[in-house]
């Protein structure tokens, strides 16, 4: 807990891959962050067999963490938390390390055992991604170790860090050249280390796989480029595996999409988690916002369990944005009242779509702060750039398309690119926002009126009102016949019928 009124906060993970520095804000109760810093170290890779540190490697941390300094000066040491994980762990010289390193920050550095880098990773990803399964299980394929760790919410049930990590396995399998023989043969090794830890969390059973390491955001990273679904599949990993070992070494790997710095450590990191796919025996793994830098952050921050984080993001999206709450609380109702009366005719959707519905609801005019006449688009460009914590890359897409086209035109490329639901899906989502939005024009809650919507036929709808309000509202009903030239991009009609 902070003992003072300063709202920057900053944590440092001295990572066996890279050092990073995030620094941050609290804003009306939720987090900005206001400056991220990276830096591949390879601390990893100064480990000899006997894990003793090379000089060279901490040179080159010390390096980076001179450039770290200068930015801690103006935050609270209360504020600021240092960590150390896996290299600085099994290095058996890391007090010479430390003590440098500590020396150049002015600042006191925690060695984080395996069980507590798996644990705070954990909170990381529950702070930051919303989860609709009770139990799930986190991965994260560091450096130098993996952590698994099986939880359900904040609570923390089983918790293991391996000694297996992308420039560990980089080294020992890929230094000269890359071969399906020591692909194989990593690949093997890393399923021989998981074993016993698969058969134990097997058997407690999760219902969901979640991931945020750099492997994993370089894989999601190279699918969204590619205009393809974020998923994370083993078709997916060995589709990259496959590329990777079709050269002879790193610098020659030419997947679109791939950055640059993640290339020498793509194929390991690729091994580690097909190993994880095929031990623990899961099909899809979704890519998590957040991981220990976070999991660090949200323990310094006052009552962070007490609020949800889509929650939180939603309440500093609306403050940040001037959002008029009570029309997109007005929206949200008739997005629910109009969600029920086509339940039994459409019953493919759920409480999952309903509750992505209600956010669309909250941020659909975020846009409106800039201008009016290109508000949509301005909005679907904020949602694409925005921090956005408790959103992952597919609720994010989905988001930008019903915020993009809640009204008017409809581009059904934006549509396809939203990989959260089936694009039917997506589809029948977009018509109940459509039609919300015209019930609401006049932006008063006494005018609702008590209406019908029915689709008899796939694709044909018909909404019947109230004579009295046909006849006293002419441009909403206007509007709903002229959603007529819109709705059969994507296969509706819209009949409009006075009771």
């Amino acid at each position: 807990m902070n003992n003072n009124n300063s709202p920057l906060y900053a944590v440092i993970d001295l990572g066996s891959n890279s050092f990073h520095m995030l620094i941050t804000r609290l804003v009306a109760d939720s987090v900005q962050i206001v400056d991220k810093v990276k830096r591949k170290v390879r601390l990893a890779s100064g480990l000899d067999d006997k894990n003793h540190l090379s000089e060279e490697a901490m040179a080159r941390g010390l390096e980076c963490l001179s450039f770290f300094a200068e930015r801690l000066q103006d935050i609270p040491k209360d504020n600021i938390k240092i960590v150390a994980t896996a290299t600085v762990r099994l290095a058996e010289n890391r007090n010479v390390f430390l003590a440098r390193a500590e020396k150049t920050l002015s600042m006191p550095i925690t060695v984080l055992s395996g069980v507590e880098e798996a644990e705070r990773i954990y909170l990381g990803v529950a702070h930051t991604t919303h989860c609709t399964a009770n139990e799930r299980l986190v991965l994260d394929i560091g450096g130098a170790s993996t952590e698994l760790t099986l939880g359900s919410g904040y609570q923390i049930k089983e918790a293991i860090s391996l000694n297996m990590g992308c420039v560990t396995f980089n080294k020992r399998f890929f230094a000269n050249d890359y071969t399906r023989e020591q692909a194989d043969a990593a690949i093997d090794y890393a399923s021989s280390q998981l074993e016993q830890t698969a058969n134990k969390y097997i058997a407690l059973g999760w219902q969901q796989v979640l991931g945020g390491s750099g492997t994993m955001q370089a894989i999601a990273e190279v699918l969204r480029y590619q205009h393809r679904q974020v998923c994370i599949t083993i078709d997916v990993i060995d589709e990259f595996i496959e590329q990777c070992i079709a050269v002879s070494s790193y610098p020659e790997i030419n997947i679109p999409g791939l950055a640059s710095e993640r290339k020498p450590v793509l194929l390991s990191g690729l091994c580690i988690l097909r190993a994880l796919f095929k031990a623990l025996k899961f099909d899809v793994l979704q890519l998590s916002s957040g991981a220990l830098r976070e999991g660090l952050l949200y323990e310094m921050i006052p009552n962070s369990h007490e609020v949800s984080i889509r929650q939180r993001t939603l309440s500093g999206l609306v403050k940040r944005f001037h959002i008029d709450q009570a029309h997109a609380d007005r929206v949200a109702c008739q997005v629910n009242n109009l969600f029920e009366q086509l339940n039994g005719d459409w019953p493919a959707l759920g409480a999952a779509h309903l509750d992505m519905l209600k956010v669309a609801c909250q941020l659909h005019e975020i846009g409106l702060l800039l201008e009016f006449k290109h508000h949509q688009k301005h909005g679907a460009y904020i949602l694409q750039n925005a921090e956005l914590p408790g959103f992952d890359l597919s609720d994010r897409s989905l988001l930008i398309a019903l915020v993009a086209l809640y009204k008017a035109d409809i581009d059904v490329a934006l549509i396809r690119n939203a990989s959260l639901f089936t694009e039917q899906e997506t589809k029948k989502m977009l018509v109940i926002l459509r039609l919300a939005v015209i019930l609401c024009r006049r932006r008063q809650d006494d005018v609702m009126p008590s209406y019908q919507l029915t689709c008899q036929e796939e694709g044909k709808l018909t909404i019947t009102l109230p004579s009295t309000f046909v006849n006293s509202h002419p441009l909403i009903c206007d509007e709903l016949h002229q959603e007529n030239r819109f709705l059969p991009e994507i296969g509706f009609s819209l009949s409009v019928q006075a009771a």
